[in-house]
């Protein structure tokens, strides 16, 4: 199994910047794309950005195209999102997620049910 838990979320007024990071432990080695989604209240999780293992490949959502960027640390099993601009909209639980697709692939999984292990979550809120 692999386990995943993010850091890093609170609160932060609009315009301003924030970093969430994961990391992750146990089987990582079966592990290939890694990908941020989040949540708002009574809203449907929603995909923000991905990065495969060779980080060669990543997708955003249009959403946060530009204005987010995520990263990664293949020797410390870390993935990273630097969030900038930030809006109120951007408000949600923020999760971390990882596939188990093959590392040869650099096809970026966008969809919730593409990944097989979840973090906990991270809250991120932005004031106006």
């Amino acid at each position: 199994q692999v386990q995943l838990v993010e850091s890093g979320g609170g609160l932060v007024q609009a315009g301003g910047s924030l970093r969430l990071s994961c990391a992750a432990s146990g089987r990582t080695f079966i592990t290939n794309t890694m990908g941020w989604f989040r949540q708002a209240p009574e809203k449907e999780r929603e995909f923000v950005a991905a990065i495969t293992w060779s980080s060669e490949s990543t997708s955003y959502a249009d959403s946060v195209q530009g204005r987010f960027t995520i990263s990664r640390d293949n020797a410390k099993n870390t993935v990273s999102l630097q969030m900038n601009s930030l809006k109120p909209e951007d408000t949600a639980v923020y999760y971390c997620a990882a596939d188990r697709a093959s590392r040869r692939s650099e096809k970026v999984a966008v969809a919730a049910y593409d990944y097989d292990y979840w973090g906990q979550g991270t809250q991120v809120t932005v004031s106006s």
